[in-house]
């Protein structure tokens, strides 16, 4: 073990069994004891403890082993007096208590190991008097039969429970006695001068031979000891009647000291620390020496930690989780060593421990610092061979505080009161804006795009570190050495920006020529340059909120000039893919391109990826821009770019489906040449079966949002094609015209598709109108026609109301008279149709349908001459049967026309009051009636489609009537400008 020859350690074993031989001690300590019998009136007693050896009665000494009679109650066994005091042993007496606690050692010669025992007795102290009476008794025992008769009378009070006679009235009460047989492997200690230093030398060379340094896992030994060395360390120990504490500081003396040269464990540092505390609590007091060398050692290890702590990177790295729990630790164990230091008489810190802590951590900081700044960038470098090493500089102190922040701030804090974080960070923060500083004035008269690159790659990672302070709760970054280092950057930026433009077209260009215009997978509609260029702006919005320009106003001008370049690069995009799918030969009798298709859903993915992106450029507008709001300059932005990819997507969806507008007129003109004698689903079959192949497609090679485009595109064509044949067939059969209808309906069912496809108040809408309205006046008859043409002028409003005028007007019907009586008042706001900039208006009054009122005539008032408000007050009578007038479609029609003496006369508007509605004719209970003397402002307007549609029915018809109502009315269009 100790590193001697088999000779050495052969004369050393002879030396020891030529000695004498050594005599034996047994150390007793008396703990405590539960549950006593109650002796005292106040239901408690006095417990004390009575102990000391008693030989073994009648055992026989071996003849050649006879010794001197060391324990008797006489000093000799030839010699008579009182037993010597310090044979016989008793505790303090602790007062009202049947569970005492003494804790006291006491130490007895032992003269043969093998028969000896230890006695001990229990007695409740009733006086002063009968303890030293006792002692008195118990030292004058003479002999073997002096004490058979002592503990006789033991026995006899122990039988009368304590109780005493009238003579005995201070003895003491028995509570109770054991005998313990004193074993040959009871740990002992020898006598003597073998002690603290002697145990201490000893356990420094079991520790350094114990713990190899071929051990694989030799940093996390926790100085377990093999048996024979605890045995030898044990007994030591006992020999050296060392106390616990004595144990406790020697093994931490040991194990710290070896630890400075050979690492051990924390827990098992930590775990000597906490039971020397344990000990240092419960005992009074170390000698002199001993608490000196005991602070000492305190002094040399926290020396040692802390010149761990600063190389903390290097012992501690944040990466290595062992590494970070073996700092924990050895925090811990710093931090109980503040435990001991107001116990210390001869302290052994200088300062408060976290003072050298944050000491050592800042000189640490800076050695890292210096370290890292002359590997990456040298000082005697010139300035743009010094910039990358800068940018890695400061890319490694960013990783370096995040470490801190998540890491090591919280042991700190939690263990030595030390922030950490907020000392790591302030002082690197410092060194390296120092640093940029010095770097961008050198670098600013020589700005290239390399440079720009290089800076603005710093200037993002300063602001990384700026922002992470500001990030974390009651931290201001205003008062940083980074605030305000934007400003010598700006150049920069704005040279870089303009290299992100030429980078992102030019890797948006190398998309496209790669892109085969095919789907990337099972999951996705969209090709592999969509997902290319929706990279390319989320990186650009990355960018914009790492780069957090603070200047509000020159935020404005980057975050515009930025918007605008990708609005650019978007648009860029969209031209390289229609360049792309132009030039792609389509395949023969294909009508749904796939290329088309994946052109619609990468437009709709680079939509969605640039707004998403663009709304993440906004700027702050000031100290008091509102938040949430995005600014004026890039919401316009954002507005124009979507009009733009929307022209460009209905641009494609019309490209998409002008490929089915043969087939889609093919199939429409079957439907309207198939012969009257087959069913209509018949008809309409091969037309379904059509769409339904093609939608089909469609629906698997479009998102939902340009597959409603086309459905949309595609229902207006069918629409279209419907009313084109309607047009080219003329005087066909009303079954010609029930079948389209027939279709019409088929249509709408398809393409709503239970919901699921475009919503019905979309299709019903627009061309959808107008061919329904098609289709019903083709059923209708000529009078029903013309009837039709005057209820639409009754339904029509003007879009503008107060675009054409207004005309107030009175009517009534005279039952006694049977005639109806209209009165023109005045008009208001009329169109200025003549060159002076006013008009010559009169008014037309005439009754409608003409097959309900065959016989009356048109009647006009007369003309007000220059004047856009004139007042006529002027009473028509119309001779007229009350129940015509009720009929359906029966009205009075005002169309005020402007009077041109030279040439004709100009149209200037009309408006239409039903007749079902005038005073006289009304029913009863009809709430809308007008009552007699009470004027209506009626708002003057132009014809609108359904009026005209109805003409054009008329115009198609051979009838006599319809000819000679197409014929008047035509007259009167001559007059009209054209439509709105």
């Amino acid at each position: 073990v100790f590193g001697t020859s088999p000779e050495e350690h052969a004369e050393a074993i002879g030396h020891v069994k030529a000695a004498k031989a050594p005599s034996y001690a047994l150390k007793v300590s008396v703990m405590r004891a539960k549950n006593l019998l109650a002796k005292d009136p106040n239901g408690f007693s006095d417990p004390y403890c009575m102990l000391g050896i008693l030989p073994a009665s009648g055992a026989p000494r071996e003849p050649g082993a006879q010794k001197e009679q060391r324990f008797s109650f006489r000093k000799g066994g030839k010699r008579g007096g009182p037993l010597p005091a310090k044979c016989i042993r008793v505790t303090e007496v602790k007062s009202s208590t049947l569970n005492p606690v003494w804790k006291e050692h006491f130490l007895f010669e032992i003269e043969d190991v093998s028969t000896d025992q230890l006695h001990l007795d229990i007695w409740d102290h009733d006086d002063d008097v009968s303890l030293v009476e006792a002692c008195r008794k118990l030292n004058e025992v003479i002999g073997l039969k002096g004490m058979s008769r002592y503990f006789k009378q033991i026995v006899k009070s122990a039988r009368a429970n304590g109780t005493a006679g009238p003579t005995e009235d201070h003895t003491d009460d028995f509570l109770g006695c054991l005998n313990i047989p004193v074993q040959r492997d009871t740990a002992m200690s020898q006598r003597g001068r073998s002690g603290f230093l002697s145990y201490l030398l000893l356990l420094s060379r079991l520790l350094q031979f114990e713990h190899r340094a071929e051990e694989p896992n030799s940093s996390s030994w926790r100085g377990e000891l093999s048996a024979p060395a605890a045995t030898v360390l044990c007994l030591h120990g006992a020999q050296s009647n060392l106390s616990p504490l004595q144990l406790a500081v020697l093994h931490w003396q040991v194990s710290s000291r070896h630890h400075q040269t050979r690492t051990l464990d924390y827990g098992y540092l930590l775990g000597l620390l906490e039971d020397l505390q344990v000990h240092w609590e419960e005992a009074a007091s170390l000698p002199q020496e001993q608490e000196e060398s005991l602070a000492d050692s305190f002094s040399a290890f926290s020396e040692f930690g802390l010149q761990l702590l600063r190389q903390l990177r290097d012992y501690f790295p944040a990466t290595n989780s062992t590494a970070v729990c073996r700092l924990e630790l050895l925090l811990k164990c710093l931090g109980k060593l503040q435990v001991f230091q107001p116990s210390f008489e001869i302290c052994p810190f200088e300062t408060e421990l976290n003072m050298d802590v944050a000491a050592a951590l800042k000189r640490g900081n800076r050695e890292w610092y210096d370290r890292m700044l002359n590997t990456k960038s040298a000082r005697e470098q010139p300035g743009p061979q010094r910039l990358p090493g800068l940018i890695e500089l400061a890319d490694a102190i960013y990783d370096d505080l995040q470490s801190c922040f998540s890491i090591y701030a919280s042991l700190f804090h939690s263990i030595l009161k030390v922030d950490f974080f907020t000392l790591t960070f302030r002082q690197l923060e410092r060194l390296v804006a120092e640093e940029a500083w010095v770097l961008t004035e050198e670098l600013s008269p020589k700005m290239t795009l390399e440079v720009a690159s290089g800076l603005f790659e710093l200037y993002l990672t300063l602001a990384d570190i700026q922002r992470f302070w500001s990030s974390i709760p009651g931290r201001d970054s205003r008062s940083l050495a980074l605030a305000g280092i934007h400003a010598p950057f700006l150049p920069a930026v704005k040279l870089w920006l303009q290299v992100l433009r030429d980078q992102t077209k030019w890797r948006l260009q190398g998309a496209v020529d790669v892109d085969t215009l095919e789907p990337m997978d099972t999951t996705s509609k969209h090709s592999s340059s969509a997902a290319t260029a929706g990279l390319c702006f989320s990186h650009i919005q990355e960018l914009w909120l790492r780069l957090a320009w603070p200047d509000p106003p020159q935020a404005q001008v980057l975050g515009t000039q930025l918007s605008q370049d990708m609005c650019e690069a978007v648009l860029f995009y969209t031209e390289l893919l229609r360049k792309k799918v132009d030039t792609q030969p389509g395949a023969a009798g294909e009508t749904v391109s796939e290329p088309l298709c994946v052109v619609l859903n990468n437009v709709e993915l680079v939509r969605k990826a640039a707004g998403q992106a663009l709304r993440g450029l906004a700027w702050v507008e000031g100290p008091a821009g509102p938040e949430g709001v995005l600014p004026r300059p890039l919401l316009s932005c954002m507005q124009a770019l979507d009009e733009d990819l929307q022209r460009e997507a209905r641009t494609v969806t019309a490209h998409l489906t002008s490929k089915m507008v043969g087939d889609i007129r093919k199939y429409v003109q079957h439907v309207s040449l198939s012969p009257d004698s087959i069913q209509n689903e018949e008809a309409v079959a091969p037309l379904m079966k059509y769409l339904d192949e093609k939608l089909a497609l469609l629906n698997a090679s479009l998102v939902k949002e340009h597959l409603s485009r086309v459905l949309e595109a595609l229902w207006e064509l069918l629409l279209q094609a419907i009313l084109q044949a309607l047009g080219a067939d003329r005087d066909v059969s009303a079954d010609f015209y029930g079948r389209f209808h027939f279709t019409l309906e088929a249509l709408v069912s398809f393409f709503h598709a239970e919901g699921q496809g475009l919503p019905l108040e979309s299709l019903r809408d627009g061309s959808y109108k107008r061919l329904e309205e098609e289709l019903r006046l083709h059923k209708c008859s000529t009078r029903e026609c013309i009837e039709q043409f005057y209820l639409d002028k009754l339904k029509q409003r003007s879009l503008e109301q107060n675009r054409f005028g207004r005309l107030s007007v009175r009517c009534h019907y005279e039952a006694a008279e049977q005639r109806l009586a209209v009165e023109v008042l005045h008009a208001a706001d009329l169109l200025p149709l003549d060159a002076n900039g006013l008009s010559d208006p009169f008014v037309i009054v005439e009754l409608g349908p003409p097959h309900l009122f065959p016989l009356v005539r048109s009647q006009r008032t007369q003309v007000k001459a220059r004047t856009l408000h004139p007042v006529y007050d002027e009473l028509f009578h119309f001779s007229v049967p009350a129940e015509a007038c009720r009929r359906r479609g029966a009205c009075v029609l005002f169309t005020v026309m402007d009077h041109d003496w030279l040439s004709t006369n100009d149209f200037a508007g009309e408006a239409a009051l039903g007749l079902g509605s005038v005073s006289g004719i009304a029913r009863p209970q009809v709430g809308g009636a007008v009552r007699a003397g009470q004027p209506v402002t009626l708002h003057l307007c132009r014809p609108r489609a359904q009026v005209r549609s109805a003409l054009r029915m008329l115009e198609g018809r051979g009838s006599k009537e319809a000819q000679e109502f197409v014929k008047k009315l035509k007259e009167l269009e001559k007059y009209m400008e054209a439509d709105p």
